[in-house]
């Protein structure tokens, strides 16, 4: 048994906890994930399976699209909701106008500088289990594209937006680098992820309706 499968994860649990639900559905033990998605996102993640687990490369290199929110007038050490509450700051001036004129600051090609809560290792460790014992190291920047951000409602103090962008790209990092712009931070509320590379969120199935059927071949026949 081989292939993928196009999961809906969803919200609360770790990309590692839908390959275990995987892993006993097929009872298979060589399952694997490409591209990880945070506890609080939901959305499309890539499960493969058998022999595909050597395709990891191939998939975590697709662009990705996401439908997020962020609240304004609130920055977290996490980036999103969930987080400690570092700051609060009034937003009541900030227009949507003010919020579009942020984005085009973040379109294009960029740098970006990895949250603490990511997966980059510094010194051989992840960056989030340095953040957990409550450690703050400096990072690098990164260069990522974003072809996409745009504002999609618009209800102080939230944002609802999309984006569509390059491998590597954080979405909550994107919120608080357009918080500060605007002068009163910002944290991430939702994410879903609603596209990696060809595969679009209306093919993902739901991890509760998941079974042998949903095994696809890469590349297609």
């Amino acid at each position: 048994m081989e292939g993928i499968i196009v999961v809906d994860k969803p919200s609360g649990m770790t990309s590692h906890d839908v390959v275990s639900r995987v892993r006993r559905s097929l009872n298979m033990k060589k399952v694997g994930h490409a591209g990880t998605l945070d506890p609080l996102a939901t959305g499309v993640l890539i499960i493969l399976v058998g022999n595909s687990t050597r395709l990891f490369d191939k998939f975590v290199g697709f662009d990705k699209a996401y439908d997020a929110t962020m609240q304004l007038g609130l920055k977290t050490h996490s980036a999103d909701i969930q987080g400690q509450t570092l700051q609060e700051r009034p937003f009541d001036g900030i227009s949507r106008k003010d919020v579009e004129a942020a984005f085009l600051r973040f379109t294009g090609d960029i740098e970006q500088i990895p949250p603490m809560v990511s997966a980059v290792k510094h010194k051989g460790e992840r960056l989030y289990k340095l953040a957990r014992k409550g450690i703050n190291v400096v990072r690098e920047p990164r260069k990522v594209r974003v072809d996409v951000l745009k504002v999609l409602d618009f209800s102080l103090p939230f944002v609802k937006f999309c984006l569509d962008c390059s491998k590597g790209t954080y979405v909550r990092q994107v919120a608080e680098d357009v918080g500060e712009v605007l002068g009163c931070g910002a944290c991430i509320t939702e994410i879903r992820r609603t596209k990696v590379g060809p595969f679009g969120i209306e093919s993902a199935v739901k991890l509760e309706e998941l079974n042998e059927s949903h095994l696809r071949r890469w590349p297609a026949a």
